[in-house]
């Protein structure tokens, strides 16, 4: 549902709009919640900056009127509020997607979003360890209690496998890996299967004993001390303490792990369409950023090594 701050500056056609607009996004395009909760509050900005201007609740009618100067205006007064490029880009995406959504359904046309450019945002390369500082997390991380297995379990089965923090705190216990194989539900709730190494189910099997909650087939495989399914933000300050424990760099994160696995299996001769099939990409060029990364390292090499660099 949209917040009640959006809905008071709605009329009953708009407000109705935006309703089967999420559910459309829900439903039809099977997004992301993280995905469908920026989208909704795009919007839901969008109109808490338009509907003062107007002086009234606004219409499906006002939506669509809107024009350019509404549009840079919001954006200019996110930029002032202190939005970086990228989160006014996004923003941008999310109401594009509502207005090209409204014109397909034939309830709206607004042709003047489209003359409205996305701010450029710098293409930044993924963090990804180093094998030997990868190998030192996984290695020389405590093992005295069954949370210290937890995360052990948790930071080997991100590495091996290249899960999203997230796809990995969403497994249950009947997810549990099968002749060799993990059956991952991605952005989208698409599924996907993932080869899992014996170190992995080893350290799985070592948390497993030592975890003091009953296993039921839908309890989550990685609990809280509550035996709840465990919070992405107790994993990130998890992964914050080694990386002083072990003098691991800032780079060092659950999501980097994913990064590292992607790049150090193309580093070893992967090929990419495999790895886009491993890290349930859509895209290729999702993919393709990992080349990046192997073509700086060459050219690093290439100045050190070459004796005219």
């Amino acid at each position: 549902m949209f917040k009640p701050l959006t809905l008071e500056r709605c009329q009953g056609d708009l407000n109705e709009t935006l309703q089967k607009w999420l559910t459309w996004l829900r439903v039809e395009k099977n997004m992301s919640e993280h995905t469908i909760r920026a989208y909704v509050s795009d919007v839901s900005q969008f109109i808490d900056f338009l509907a003062p201007h107007a002086g009234k609740a606004l219409s499906v009618g006002d939506i669509s009127d809107s024009g350019v100067t509404d549009f840079r205006s919001w954006l200019s007064r996110k930029a002032a509020s202190g939005n970086v490029n990228a989160s006014r880009a996004r923003s941008l995406s999310g109401l594009k997607n509502f207005l090209t959504w409204m014109d397909k359904q034939g309830i709206a046309h607004n042709a003047k979003i489209g003359i409205i450019r996305a701010p450029k945002i710098p293409r930044k390369l993924p963090k990804p360890l180093e094998i030997s500082q990868a190998f030192r997390l996984l290695d020389d991380m405590p093992c005295e209690n069954w949370v210290d297995l937890r995360n052990k379990a948790l930071f080997t089965l991100l590495y091996g496998c290249g899960l999203r923090i997230d796809e990995a705190l969403n497994l249950t216990i009947k997810d549990l890996p099968r002749d060799g194989f993990l059956n991952v539900t991605g952005k989208g709730n698409k599924e996907r299967q993932v080869p899992v190494l014996q170190q992995i189910n080893n350290q799985i099997f070592a948390y497993r004993n030592a975890c003091p909650f009953p296993e039921t087939p839908t309890r989550a495989l990685f609990c809280n001390n509550k035996g709840d399914t465990l919070h992405q933000g107790v994993v990130q300050n998890a992964m914050r303490h080694l990386r002083k424990q072990l003098n691991l760099p800032d780079k060092a994160t659950p999501h980097a792990l994913r990064h590292s696995f992607a790049t150090h299996l193309l580093q070893n001769g992967a090929n990419l369409r495999e790895i886009q099939e491993l890290l349930g990409h859509a895209s290729l060029s999702t993919t393709q950023i990992y080349t990046d990364i192997n073509f700086e390292d060459l050219k690093a090499i290439y100045k050190k090594a070459h004796p005219r660099a």
